[in-house]
C-alpha cells in the first residue's frame, strides 16, 4: 500500500500570474493549484473532489515549500489509506492484525430488517454487511443513496458465532467541507472584476481561461447551475469528447451521476415496497449520463413520473405526493452535425422515443449547444488556481435558497409573448448565472443584459426544436424590452449559422441575403460580364463567438471582386497562423482572378522588435515568393503607427476590421482537422466588421511607410 510514495514531486513549478497572486491574497487556504490533482492522483480510481479535499488540507497555499511538503502528505495518506480493489486483502490483512485501522473509500448503507440493523458495503475493500450505527446514518444519510466517499475507521473483532460478521464501522468523516464564510467569500468578490472572477471560476473547474472565448466560459458555467438552483432541469447534447459529464461525476459531493440506463423508478424517486424515497431526495443534482439513443428501452412510468417531477417538484407512487429539490441533468452524445439535425429533424434527434415528446422536453429550463465546446485536450487544464472544489460545492449549495431571477426586472422586460413555462426557464437560468457570477447581488446593466440574453437564448433552443416536433405549440418572440421600449430580438447561434433549415428544415437557399454570412456570392476578379449578383451589404456586422460557417471567401472576397491593388492594413501579421490567414486570403484572390490577370496586394503592418530571429522577415519573404507565382505581387510596408485594421480596394470599398484577418479560433492543430482545411468548419471569435462603399484609394495609404520588404 505505499507504492506511491516514492513518485517524484511536481518537478516544473508553473508561473504564478496576476490573478493566481490576487486569488491566494483573497482567498488564502481556500484555494489549490489544479495541475497538483494528476500529481498526487497516479492509479488511484477516486473523484477529484476527494483529493482536492486532502490538497486543501495539507497544500492550499502559494508557497512552494508548503505545496511540496503538503503534496508528500497526501500522498502519503493515499499510498497508506485509500484501498486500491487489487490491494483489498492486504488492506483486510492490515486491519485484522491491528484490531482498526483508518480508510479512505466509498461507503454504501442498507437496512437488513429482518436483523434491524444498518450494514454498510465498502466499494474498493469489498466487504458488506458492516455494521453501522443508528446514530451515523442518521447524520448522514445519503449512505443510503448512492453512497459516500468517506475517511473511516474500521474495527475488526471476531466472533465463534460465524453468523456475527467480523467487520465495525467506528468514526466516519464525510470528505466534504463543515462549514464556511459565505459573507467573506461574497465580500471578497467584490475585490476582483467580473472578466477576473470568471477566469477564477474557470481555473475552479479545472480549465485554462486563456484557451476559452467568454461565451465558451459561459457555457461551462451553465454546467453549475443545476448546484446552485433547485429543481432545475439542464439538458446537454453534443458530440464525445467534451467533458459532459466531468462536473457532475468529479466536482461536488452534492451531485450523482448515473447511467441513463440504469435508472427505475424505486431508485430514482420511491421504494413502494419500503416507502425508502429515491436519489431525489438526497441529492442536490441528479445527472444523467449516456442518456441519448435513439432505440434505448425506457420505462414509461419513469418518463410519467419524471415530466411531473420536473413540472411541479413532487411525484407521487402512493396516496400522499412527495417533493424533492433536486435538480435534473440529462447529457448524452449526437452522431449528426447540427446543420443535417436542422434538415432532417431536430436538434432532440437522438434522445430515446420516449423522452422525444413535446411535453418532457417543455420541462426543459437550458439546452448547452454540446457541439460548441470544444473537445478536451491536454493544454486546456489549468495550472492556475482555483477554489477547492469541495468549498465552491458548499458555497453553491448555501444559495440554492437564494432567488436572484427578479434582479433584471430595473433594465429590462421580457417580451409579453413569452409563455410561463418559457419565463419559468429564463428566470431560473438567469437567477442561477446571477449568483455563479455576482453572489453579492449587484451587477452592471451591462453586464445583466448579457447573461439575460444567454438565458433566453438557451430556453429558445428547446422551445424551437418543440415546435418542429408539436405543430400545435404556438410560435414564440423570444427577446425583452428596455426601459426606453426599444425591442432586442434574441436569436440562437445556429439560427444565425444556419436560417434556412432552422426557420423551416427546407434547404439553404440557393441566392443568399445580402446581410447573411453568405452574403454576395463572389463573382471572379476580371471585370468579364457575370449574371446580376446580389446586391452587397453596406454597413456594420457583428459576429458571435464560437458561430461556424464564416470564411474569408464570403465575408471578403465579394468586396474585393475587380480589383487590382489591395491594401491590406493590420499591425499583427507575426505569428505563423496570422501568416496563414494571409495566405488564405492571397489564396482566394488568386483562385477567383483570370490566370493571365496580375493584382497587387500591399500588406501594411508593425515590425516584431524582438522577433530577434527575423522569423517575421523570413515568413513575409516566403509569402511574397509563393503569391508572386500566382500573379500577384505581394510587397510590405512597415508602420509602427497604425493600430486600426482595414482593407482598401481600388474598386471604391474599405473594410474596418475589427480583429484583423485573425478573426479564428485557435483548433486542435491536427491536419486532419477540417478547420485546417476549409475555413467554413472553424469557430469564430467574436468580431465585427463594416464595409464602406465609394473610398477613393488615394497612394498615401500604401506608400506612407519608409521600407518595404
Amino acid at each position: 500500500m505505499t507504492e506511491d510514495t516514492d513518485l517524484p514531486l511536481i518537478d516544473r513549478t508553473p508561473q504564478q500570474t496576476a490573478l493566481d497572486k490576487k486569488i491566494n491574497q483573497h482567498f488564502a487556504g481556500l484555494v489549490v493549484r489544479k495541475d497538483l490533482v494528476k500529481a498526487v492522483k497516479g492509479n488511484a480510481i477516486v473523484p477529484s473532489y476527494v483529493l482536492e479535499y486532502l490538497l486543501g488540507q495539507y497544500a492550499a497555499s502559494d508557497d512552494e515549500a508548503t505545496i511540496q511538503a503538503g503534496i508528500g502528505s497526501v500522498r502519503q495518506i493515499l499510498a497508506d489509506h485509500y484501498v486500491h480493489r487489487n490491494q483489498s486483502e492486504l488492506v483486510k490483512s492490515t486491519i485484522r492484525e491491528r484490531g482498526r485501522y483508518k480508510i479512505i473509500d466509498k461507503v454504501t448503507v442498507s437496512l437488513n430488517d429482518k436483523e434491524d440493523r444498518y450494514e454498510a458495503e465498502f466499494s474498493n475493500l469489498g466487504i458488506k454487511g458492516v455494521i453501522a450505527e443508528p446514530a451515523t446514518v442518521n447524520a448522514h444519510p445519503k449512505l443510503l443513496v448512492g453512497g459516500v466517499w468517506c475517511i473511516c475507521d474500521i474495527d475488526y473483532f471476531h466472533f465463534d458465532d460465524t453468523r456475527v460478521t467480523p467487520w465495525q464501522l467506528g468514526s466516519l468523516k464525510p470528505i466534504q467541507l463543515s462549514n464556511f464564510d459565505f459573507d467573506g467569500y461574497a465580500t471578497s468578490r467584490l475585490d476582483f472584476t467580473t472578466d477576473e472572477w470568471i477566469d477564477l471560476l474557470i481555473q475552479s473547474i479545472g480549465f485554462n481561461p486563456e484557451l476559452f472565448g467568454r461565451r465558451a466560459k459561459l457555457l461551462q458555467l451553465v454546467r453549475l447551475i443545476p448546484f446552485v438552483e433547485r429543481n432545475y432541469n439542464l439538458v446537454e447534447l453534443g458530440p464525445k469528447g467534451t467533458g459532459k459529464s466531468h462536473i457532475f461525476s468529479e466536482f461536488s459531493p452534492h451531485g450523482m451521476l448515473i447511467s441513463g440506463g440504469e435508472v427505475t423508478v424505486p431508485k430514482l424517486f420511491v421504494n413502494n415496497s419500503n416507502g425508502r424515497i429515491g436519489l431525489v431526495g438526497y441529492w442536490d443534482v441528479v445527472a444523467f449520463d449516456e442518456f441519448a439513443g435513439k432505440k434505448k428501452r425506457t420505462d414509461k412510468a419513469l418518463v410519467d413520473i419524471m415530466k411531473n417531477y420536473m413540472a411541479n417538484k413532487s411525484f407521487s407512487r402512493g396516496v400522499e405526493p412527495l417533493g424533492a429539490e433536486a435538480s435534473m441533468v440529462f447529457v448524452g452524445n449526437t452522431s449528426h452535425t447540427v446543420p443535417y439535425m436542422l434538415k432532417h429533424s431536430d436538434l432532440f434527434d437522438e434522445l430515446p422515443e420516449s423522452y422525444h415528446d413535446s411535453a418532457y422536453l417543455d420541462r426543459l429550463h437550458f439546452y448547452i449547444p454540446g457541439w460548441e465546446v470544444d473537445t478536451i485536450r491536454g493544454e486546456m487544464f489549468s495550472e492556475g488556481y482555483g477554489f477547492v472544489v469541495d468549498y465552491i460545492a458548499e458555497v453553491l449549495k448555501s444559495m440554492r435558497n437564494a432567488d436572484y431571477s427578479d434582479r433584471f426586472q430595473r433594465h429590462f422586460t421580457l417580451s409579453s409573448d413569452i409563455s410561463t413555462r418559457d419565463r419559468d426557464g429564463i428566470h431560473k437560468t438567469f437567477s442561477g448565472l446571477m449568483k455563479i457570477l455576482f453572489p453579492h447581488g449587484d451587477a452592471t446593466k451591462e453586464e445583466i443584459e448579457e447573461i439575460l440574453r444567454f438565458a433566453i437564448e438557451g430556453r429558445k433552443r428547446v422551445k424551437d426544436q418543440i415546435l418542429r416536433i408539436d405543430s400545435t405549440m404556438a410560435a414564440v418572440k423570444f427577446g425583452y424590452l428596455d426601459k426606453d421600449g426599444a425591442w432586442h430580438a434574441v436569436t440562437t447561434l445556429e439560427e444565425d449559422e444556419y436560417p434556412g433549415y432552422y426557420r423551416n428544415g427546407e434547404s439553404e437557399p440557393k441566392t443568399v441575403n445580402a446581410t447573411s454570412p453568405d452574403a454576395g456570392a463572389p463573382s471572379p476578379l476580371t471585370g468579364v460580364a457575370q449574371a446580376p449578383a446580389p446586391q452587397l451589404f453596406e454597413g456594420h456586422r457583428e459576429f458571435q463567438e464560437n458561430q461556424r460557417g464564416v470564411s474569408y471567401k464570403t465575408l471578403l472576397l465579394p468586396y474585393l471582386s475587380g480589383a487590382t491593388n489591395i491594401s491590406i492594413i493590420d499591425p499583427y501579421i507575426r505569428l505563423p497562423h496570422q501568416g496563414r490567414n494571409l495566405v488564405d486570403l492571397l489564396a482566394l484572390l488568386a483562385t477567383e482572378k483570370d490566370s493571365a490577370d496580375e493584382i497587387s496586394v500591399t500588406l501594411v503592418t508593425k515590425e516584431d522588435k524582438i522577433d530577434v530571429e527575423r522569423r517575421q522577415l523570413f515568413m513575409l519573404n516566403d509569402i511574397q515568393e509563393s503569391a508572386a507565382a500566382a500573379g500577384i505581387h505581394f510587397t510590405v510596408a512597415w508602420d509602427d503607427s497604425i493600430h486600426d485594421r482595414s482593407i482598401r480596394a481600388d474598386n471604391g470599398w474599405k473594410i474596418l476590421l475589427g480583429r484583423g484577418l485573425d478573426i479564428f479560433q485557435k483548433g486542435s492543430g491536427s491536419q486532419y482537422e477540417l478547420g485546417t482545411r476549409s475555413q467554413q468548419f472553424r469557430q469564430v471569435a467574436a468580431f465585427g466588421i463594416t464595409y464602406i462603399r465609394g473610398i477613393e484609394r488615394s497612394d498615401g495609404d500604401v506608400a506612407r511607410t519608409p521600407k518595404r520588404s
